[in-house]
């Protein structure tokens, strides 16, 4: 494949993710009538991880979108005379985001099944703390396209916890229950990492590896449709267990 369709592959990509997971945002929000008083503050949570997450997307998907409008991957914006690359300013976006995504998923899970956080919450609490305080380190080279190394394990290891403690947590509590949108829910988080892992670990040394962003990304996609048909297509808004 050439680096121009390559490139083409992915702005359209990038694009059309975007335009579907604002879209599956702004529908929760215009839908959120459906939904029961009973179940709306955990709906609201929802509405509230997935606008986080289409922000950062927008940030890191976006603004690569941008720097090919620019020239390149490496095309710099300045902001206050500093030059800022638009793809590590997009990635350190998606990186905050993300973090709060699975702190909002954590909350999600204890309304849910109304279960105390305990140690093993507030380990996955901590982790996301640790998370963005190794972000504040320069050795993370914002501004470099492609993510350091030991750096981008250093600081994606808290969030692997994360996210593989919230889906531990949902598939723990969900499959009990016969509750088939959180079982699916904690499935596409698994799938989400299945793909991430390899990204994080591998991707200096083959950058084609980088593509295993557009299932993990897919999987994001898939569990916000599965909120939405969940909590704002079913009668009364509520949760459609077996």
């Amino acid at each position: 494949m050439s680096e121009t369709m390559q490139m083409w592959m992915e702005i359209g990509f990038n694009i059309s993710y975007l335009v579907v997971i604002w879209g599956l945002v702004g529908a929760m929000w215009v839908q959120r009538e459906m939904v029961s008083p009973e179940q709306w503050p955990l709906a609201r949570l929802f509405i509230t991880a997935f606008a986080l997450l289409a922000l950062g997307d927008t940030g890191h998907v976006g603004f690569r979108v941008w720097a090919y409008a620019l020239g390149d991957l490496e095309a710099t914006i300045s902001v206050a005379g500093l030059e800022l690359g638009l793809v590590g300013l997009g990635a350190l976006a998606t990186a905050v985001t993300v973090t709060f995504f699975y702190v909002l998923m954590l909350v999600i899970w204890q309304r849910r099944f109304d279960k105390p956080y305990g140690w093993f919450g507030l380990l996955l609490f901590g982790a996301a703390a640790v998370r963005l305080l190794l972000m504040l380190f320069p050795a993370n080279e914002w501004n470099s396209t492609t993510p350091p190394q030991p750096w981008s394990l250093y600081r994606n290891l808290p969030l692997t916890i994360q996210g593989l403690g919230v889906a531990y947590l949902i598939l723990r509590d969900a499959r009990p229950e016969g509750d088939r949108t959180f079982s699916w829910i904690g499935v596409m988080i698994l799938v989400s990492y299945a793909f991430y892992i390899p990204v994080i670990l591998f991707v200096q040394q083959a950058p084609l590896i980088g593509m295993l962003m557009i299932p993990k990304t897919l999987a994001y996609v898939a569990i916000a449709a599965i909120a939405y048909r969940a909590f704002y297509r079913a009668p009364a808004g509520q949760l459609q267990p077996g």
